[in-house]
């Protein structure tokens, strides 16, 4: 019989907590952002547009998510790839809609388990955010 691993994945109580934790430091600052919530493979599990963020930061939100769980990096690494001269990155499909910073892998124990992705305001405040909400559980 083969021996299967275990790793950790998000519950429905981390997402929300996640969530919280992300809206919490965007009022706080007073950013109008929309900020999203994947799982491991991009799928999403929570999205918040917050009062006057623009229609389209819901979407990038969403893409910044699902290209850090995806590439298991933060997205703001891909954005310096492509500034320092990488540009043929841009093509890499499933993920190149969401190169620019703001995107944070959940890494637990070497494993991702999803993201959080946020939009709407400069992109080192995007990422200040998102990390607030991964804060909330690693």
């Amino acid at each position: 019989m083969p021996v299967l691993t275990t790793r950790p994945v998000l519950t429905a109580a981390d997402v929300e907590r996640i969530a919280s934790a992300a809206r919490e430091e965007a009022l706080r600052n007073d950013w109008k952002v929309s900020i999203a919530i994947v799982d491991e493979g991009g799928h999403p599990l929570a999205l918040q547009r917050l009062d006057g963020c623009a229609p389209v930061g819901a979407y990038i939100a969403m893409e910044k998510a699902r290209s850090a769980a995806l590439g298991r990096r933060e997205t703001k690494a891909y954005e310096d790839m492509i500034n320092g001269g990488r540009t043929a990155f841009v093509a890499v499909a499933d993920i190149s809609r969401g190169l620019l910073e703001g995107g944070v892998p959940l890494i637990v124990d070497g494993d991702c388990i999803g993201a959080v992705g946020v939009s709407g305001v400069k992109a080192d405040q995007d990422a200040q955010v998102a990390r607030a909400g991964t804060a909330a559980i690693l």
